[in-house]
């Protein structure tokens, strides 16, 4: 499921972002795709290629591809939404975790918690 009021555009330094075209209240489901869960094996694999930064931790030592619009959000450290990870049912929910105004990018923090503001692996561009 996801909100037919998203899509992607290029962002100016970026790249793909993902923004909406209507507003969004506060504890709204933006999204819920399912994900594909790889071995630590397979994660190993997956570091040595671009794919590295488009891959969500999993249960355990696991990782996964998310499918949907998931691997498209930007990294905020002011993100307007939180990724939620279903381990039971295999997919990531994105949820607005404050009011987004139409046209706004939506961004989520890939830290794991929306508001954590620690370091990540690469230089931050704030929207």
């Amino acid at each position: 499921m996801i909100l037919s009021c998203l899509f992607t555009a290029k962002t100016e330094a970026r790249g793909w972002g993902v923004f909406t075209k209507k507003a969004i209240r506060k504890g709204t489901t933006l999204e819920v795709s399912p994900v594909v869960v790889m071995t630590q094996n397979e994660k190993e694999l997956l570091d040595e290629t671009r794919l590295h930064d488009y891959i969500f931790h999993w249960e355990g030592d696991q990782c996964c591809m998310a499918l949907g619009l998931i691997s498209v959000y930007n990294h905020s450290y002011t993100s307007n939404a939180d990724y939620l990870q279903d381990f039971e049912q295999g997919v990531i929910e994105i949820v607005a975790v404050r009011d987004i105004q139409a046209g706004e990018e939506i961004c989520i923090n890939y830290n794991g918690e929306w508001d954590d503001p620690k370091p990540v692996w690469f230089e931050v561009m704030e929207p």
